[in-house]
Parts: C-alpha cells; sequence; structure tokens
C-alpha cells in the first residue's frame, strides 16, 4: 500500500523524522503584514491551480480541503483556534490544500470533506506552496551570475598562473598553486583553500588580492542557485500521518508568478535518503523565512512543469484592524490564471 511505502522512505531517511511528533505550544500573539500577505498570496496560489485542474482536465475534479479561515494572531477567537489546529495535526496530520477526485465516484461533486469516507475516496492530495519569484527571470539572472563568476575566476587563473606571480605563488605555497593551475571552468567550484594574507612586498600585496577575488567568485559559485520546493522537516511526519489516515497519495506543487512544478512526495523522501544529492539537486537549510524550522529545498526543476504559463493577478493594498486599534496594511490578490499541462497532469499524478 501507497502509505506503507512512504513510512518505508522515512525509516529509511538520514533525517531525524519524529513521526510520533505532538504539536503544542502557545499560539502567537500578534499577526504582521508579511503574514496577512503570505496567506493571501497562497490562498490565491491555491484558487489558481484548482480552478486550472477543473477547467482543463476531463473526469476529475479539484476540492479546496486545507484550512481556510481568515482569523489571524491578535483576533478574538484566535486562541481557541490555535489549540483546534494543534489538535487537528496531532490527530490526523496536515491536511493538504486540494484534493483530486474522480467524476464517476460523486454525483454531482457532492463532496463532504469532513467524511473520512469521501476523503479516502480522493486520487490525489496537493499541498501548494507558493514563491514571489518569476523562474524564468530568476533562472536567467543565475545563469549570467554564474557565468560571470566562472569567467572571473578564469582571468584570474590565467594573471596568477602565466606572469610573474605564478612562480611566486609556487615558491610560497605549492598546494595552491596546484590547485589553480590544475583547475577548469568545470572544477572552480570545488577549489578549497585558506587565503594567505602575505604583505611583505607589492608583489605580495597583489598575489593576496588575486587570491581573495578568487575566493570571492568561488564563494558565489558554491551559492544556491535554484528556486526550490520546500517542504520543512517537521511537515513530513505530519503529512506522513494524514497519509497513514487516508492512504492517498501526495504532492508538493510550488507555484510562482510565471509557472508551477509539482513532485510527490515519495519522491522527496526518495531524493533525500541518497545523499549523494544533497547540494546538487537538494539543500537543507534553517532560514529565517521558515521560523529557522529544518526545511528541505529541492530544485524545481526535478519537478515537472505542471503550469507552464500563469497570467499575472491583480494586486492591491488592503488594511486589517486589530480590536486594539492596530492597523495593518498588506496585499491582495485577484484573477490571473494557470494554464495546466493536462499530459504531466494525468501521468504525473493521476496515472503515477
Amino acid at each position: 500500500m501507497y502509505k506503507d511505502d512512504i513510512q518505508k522512505l522515512i525509516i529509511q531517511s538520514p533525517l531525524e523524522i519524529d513521526t510520533e511528533i505532538q504539536m503544542s505550544g502557545r499560539p502567537p500573539t500578534m499577526a504582521n503584514s508579511e503574514f496577512l500577505t503570505n496567506r493571501e498570496q497562497g490562498d490565491w496560489a491555491e484558487q489558481i491551480v484548482s480552478k486550472a485542474i477543473n477547467e482543463y482536465v476531463d473526469d476529475y475534479f479539484s476540492v479546496e480541503y486545507g484550512r481556510t479561515e481568515s482569523i489571524a494572531a491578535g483576533d478574538n477567537d484566535f486562541a481557541q483556534f490555535y489549540k483546534d489546529y494543534q489538535d487537528e495535526l496531532n490527530s490526523i496530520g496536515k491536511r493538504p490544500d486540494l484534493l483530486v477526485f474522480k467524476d464517476s465516484d460523486f454525483s454531482d461533486k457532492n463532496v463532504d470533506i469532513e467524511n473520512d469516507e469521501h476523503i479516502r475516496k480522493a486520487v490525489a492530495a496537493i499541498e501548494i506552496r507558493s514563491s514571489s519569484f518569476l523562474v524564468n527571470k530568476y533562472s536567467a539572472f543565475m545563469d549570467k551570475r554564474q557565468s560571470e563568476a566562472i569567467a572571473e575566476c578564469a582571468q584570474i587563473r590565467k594573471d596568477i598562473i602565466s606572469g610573474p606571480l605564478g612562480d611566486l605563488l609556487k615558491r610560497k605555497n605549492k598546494t595552491i598553486y596546484s590547485l589553480i593551475e590544475n583547475a577548469t571552468d568545470e572544477t572552480f567550484r570545488e577549489l578549497d583553500f585558506r587565503r594567505p594574507s602575505w604583505s611583505l612586498t607589492q608583489e605580495l600585496r597583489d598575489l593576496t588580492e588575486f587570491l581573495k577575488a578568487l575566493k570571492e567568485n568561488i564563494k558565489i559559485l558554491h551559492k544556491r542557485d535554484y528556486l526550490s520546493i520546500t517542504p520543512k522537516l517537521e511537515d513530513i511526519a505530519l503529512v506522513n500521518r494524514w497519509i497513514h489516515n487516508y492512504n492517498v497519495r501526495h504532492y508538493y506543487l510550488q507555484v510562482f508568478f510565471d509557472k508551477a512544478y509539482v513532485i510527490s512526495f515519495k519522491d522527496i523522501l526518495s531524493l533525500v535518503c541518497d545523499e549523494d544529492n544533497e547540494g546538487r539537486i537538494f539543500s537543507i537549510e534553517r532560514d529565517v523565512k521558515n521560523q529557522r524550522k529544518t526545511t528541505i529545498k529541492v530544485n524545481v526543476q526535478i519537478g515537472k512543469e505542471i503550469l507552464g504559463r500563469i497570467d499575472m493577478p491583480k494586486h492591491r493594498s488592503a488594511m486589517k484592524e486589530l480590536d486594539r486599534g492596530r492597523l495593518l496594511f498588506y496585499v491582495t490578490f485577484d484573477g490571473g490564471k494557470g494554464y495546466l499541462d493536462k499530459e504531466i497532469f494525468m501521468r504525473d499524478i493521476i496515472n503515477a
């Protein structure tokens, strides 16, 4: 069964995944503008995907399943809402945002999302993530940055090795000299050396500056240069709990403002089980935007481009007034359209 395959991959995973995790803690006391904007963007992304499925796919339909309440920290009933949500995570796990059903299983598409037997009839569960990037522009920028850094490394290598500074470096540090001499455009990112701080003569100072510039460009080559699909470590356990309860195939779908990519939860777990993939097609990070929670960042290009085009939505300013009189200003999104690749949807989700 699907849920057993997922459980096996979690057991094999080098990550420390606590499948018995229980969510607890005090609710946040105050929302902020960034949170409200992110929530609005996430809601828009869900609608884009759901509408695309229902417009482009025959015989299947999408239903919104994740929590949709607009309540936020600072509202009167938020503490109880937060407790109820924690209780739900601890019992059934993390609900995916969308469920996909077969038309023939329901007359008039009349799905009761609180009915467990209805939920178990879903053919796919989709977790929607949104990101404020344009994929094409990001890729072009990163390709240019990488190319420029490689060109700089090649020029520095030439300036050092082919001139008098090469003999000086060879006398001072044969190891660094050998690394630079044998480096190529394909291997510059693999160079690793401790930059010396020679300064006795002008030549030594010049050599030190060249090595400093080389290190700086190598640092650029080491930076992650891909957009990612980003499941948090604690979410893996909570998604697994939901799968254990309902045995429905689960997918992550990352929505950008020009296209979207999908990858199966099973494939994410499989990728992470192979340590050779780390640093190449996924990374493990703890960044501020995810509350420093351990997050797996999988290269979106490993996934499938399921929405090859998205029309930009309209956006406008909105305001929320909190009980004590504080005003929060944020952005809302309306309209836009996603163009679904039906072949990928059927092959990689429905018939996977």
